[in-house]
């Protein structure tokens, strides 16, 4: 499959917009390009930037975007989403350092650029797809371990921080049509 041409959408979400640019490479392959910018006044912890777990086992460098998870929503449909993941319930799971999210602290006003190419796994090629970003306020007391990175601060999240999060998710993407669907 030739590169097709890509495909813009916007979501708001109050002062916070997120543009994301789609770029299908193949049937299952797809390039994201984003954009977000914090028109608020305070600043926003961006769930993009993976785990801890993934820094300290060597997947992935301090500070740099981290893989998006995937889920085969049925009927074809796929959501990639970079976000934090809750705790895992029932206490530690071994002798491993858990999953503890990563931020990226976002202050008023500024603007953060990412992109990333991502095959999916599936046993056939996505119909639709969909790529959701978490964020949450950056509350200070709701973060630890602070890193400096080219991209900027990273901070180790808490619970209370994770459960502050919410989505902000593009339209559904036709990835043969190459076309986000209409509002």
């Amino acid at each position: 499959m030739a590169e097709s041409a890509p495909a813009s959408t916007r979501v708001e979400d109050g002062a916070t917009r997120l543009d994301a640019t789609f770029l299908p490479l193949s049937a299952d392959t797809l390039r994201v390009r984003y954009r977000l910018r914090n028109g608020g006044e305070a600043p926003l912890a961006v769930f993009d930037r993976g785990n801890r777990h993934a820094v300290l086992t060597g997947r992935q460098a301090s500070g740099a975007l981290g893989a998006p998870t995937f889920e085969e929503a049925g009927g074809g449909d796929v959501v990639l989403r970079h976000v934090a993941l809750p705790e895992a319930r029932g206490g530690p799971t071994g002798p491993t350092v858990p999953m503890t999210p990563l931020a990226l602290k976002l202050d008023p006003g500024a603007i953060l650029e990412g992109e990333f190419t991502f095959a999916i796994p599936s046993a056939t090629p996505p119909g639709r797809l969909r790529w959701c970003l978490g964020v949450a306020p950056f509350e200070r007391e709701r973060f630890f371990s602070r890193e400096q990175a080219e991209a900027g601060e990273t901070w180790q999240a808490g619970e209370e921080a994770v459960q502050a999060q919410r989505m902000l998710c593009t339209p559904w993407f036709d990835m043969a049509a190459g076309s986000f669907a209409a509002g």
